[in-house]
């Protein structure tokens, strides 16, 4: 195809990335009879400046502006993308680019996404985390262990005032947050305005009768105009947290969301649902820990990562480097999987480990995560033997034993409420 094509101009293996150049790892598998660089080179290609036949007349600017497909082993390659590509706190534009066309082209068999290294004169133009895990441990006054909250269960179903009760005995057992799901909005068995309303006097109830602090991640999720008027709702209710559904959202509308929210102070609690739409398939999509950078840098607060023994599709290796993502200063680099990224003045996210949890893997997720997670438990204290309650205070005892370097078993002989748990569900994973 000499003189039609030139991707191969996209490819040089000896080139060596800029300081300021944006660098994205890629797993690819080529088409039957194209060369590995020949498919890596339409990956840069229509990813930056190029197009799919030679051009009569170019500028000079071209040449500095195209994407270099420089490193290629096995079915992975690294891009170097010209930092002038991208425009300023504009991740919408920058995931058109190394996300956008490249996933449909005839040059890929399966394409993913790994991860994204972003230069600092990039980062530094985005707000990131308006606390990190530090300044939410002051404001919560809990120093130590893992924030606790739990989704009354089943997700969606109860009215208001079912809600708010069911919230209220989460609280009493110890817990932190009471948390709505992905898809509990405003529906007409359970309005939105009447759930805040109640859940704030079940609250200060809680906190009045306890002495602690308590809080709640109230799903926002709407069209973007409609989750201001929501979240300011929740801040004359004295509530300084919200739920969004960030990946459902979309990048424009959390960005515009945490601008709004960080004016109140209000954190983000991230809920991931659809991402398995983009990173369950292991050959083809984007990967959870990209999807885990770009939050951390648009800004939410914490950000469901998985708990490799729950009931949700995700191994140890994939959530410790979502967790490394969200809370490293420096995230290491792992071969194949991780760029090295300084974060910069960035803050850092908890980790939110959920899905399919009760007392008896607590210290599984704590081994794998430590304590600096936000640890959700709903059906593991909802169904406890006796109740929502009980089934709080046997998952804050789960936690003090692995605290305190106690055994689960050792700690149930003074824990009735931990012994019921263990009694029904032992160490039980769900599937």
């Amino acid at each position: 195809m000499s003189g039609i094509d030139w991707y191969n101009e996209f490819v040089d293996m000896h080139y060596t990335p800029a300081q300021d150049d944006l660098v994205v790892l890629y797993y690819f598998e080529s088409p039957e009879g194209m060369t590995k660089e020949e498919s890596a080179g339409r990956i840069a290609s229509e990813s930056s400046t190029g197009t799919w036949t030679t051009l009569t007349n170019l500028p000079p600017r071209m040449e500095s502006l195209k994407a270099t497909a420089f490193d290629i082993e096995e079915r992975y390659v690294k891009v170097a993308y010209p930092r002038d590509l991208w425009e300023d706190g504009n991740f919408c534009q920058l995931k058109s680019g190394i996300a956008g066309n490249i996933f449909g082209m005839k040059g890929v068999k399966n394409l993913r996404l790994l991860d994204c290294r972003f230069p600092e004169n990039y980062i530094k133009y985005f707000k990131g985390p308006i606390l990190g895990m530090d300044g939410l441990r002051k404001r919560w006054n809990i120093p130590k262990r893992p924030l606790t909250g739990a989704v009354p269960k089943p997700k969606i179903g109860f009215s208001a005032q079912e809600h708010a009760e069911i919230g209220y005995e989460t609280w009493m057992g110890g817990f932190d947050f009471v948390k709505d799901d992905e898809n509990l909005t405003s529906v007409k068995f359970n309005r939105f305005e009447e759930r805040v309303r109640i859940l704030a006097k079940y609250r200060d109830k809680a906190e009045n009768e306890t002495g602690d602090r308590k809080g709640a991640f109230i799903n926002i999720t709407a069209e973007t105009e409609e989750m201001k008027r929501r979240a300011s709702l929740i801040h004359q209710y004295g509530f300084d947290y919200v739920m969004i559904d960030a990946v459902i959202v979309g990048t424009a509308s959390l960005m515009t969301m945490r601008d709004y929210l960080g004016d109140l102070g209000i954190a983000i609690h991230a809920h991931r649902a659809m991402h398995a739409a983009f990173d369950r398939n292991p050959k083809h999509g984007i990967t959870m820990q990209f999807i885990a950078k770009e939050m951390r840098l648009i800004g939410v607060n914490q950000l469901h990562s998985g708990t490799a023994v729950g009931k949700l599709v995700g191994n140890r290796e994939e959530v410790t480097s979502v967790a490394d993502v969200l809370r490293e200063k420096q995230t290491p680099e792992k071969e194949h999987v991780l760029l090295g990224q300084d974060w910069g003045s960035i803050k850092s996210a908890f980790p939110v480990s959920s899905g399919g949890l009760h007392p008896g893997l607590v210290p599984d997720v704590v081994d794998i995560y430590g304590p600096d997670m936000i640890l959700l438990i709903s059906g593991g204290i909802h169904g406890h033997p006796k109740g929502t309650r009980a089934g709080a205070r046997a998952s804050m005892q789960a936690i003090e034993a692995v605290m305190d370097g106690e055994t689960l078993e050792e700690k149930a002989r003074t824990s009735p409420e931990l012994r019921s748990a263990l009694d029904k569900w032992d160490r039980h994973t769900p599937k």
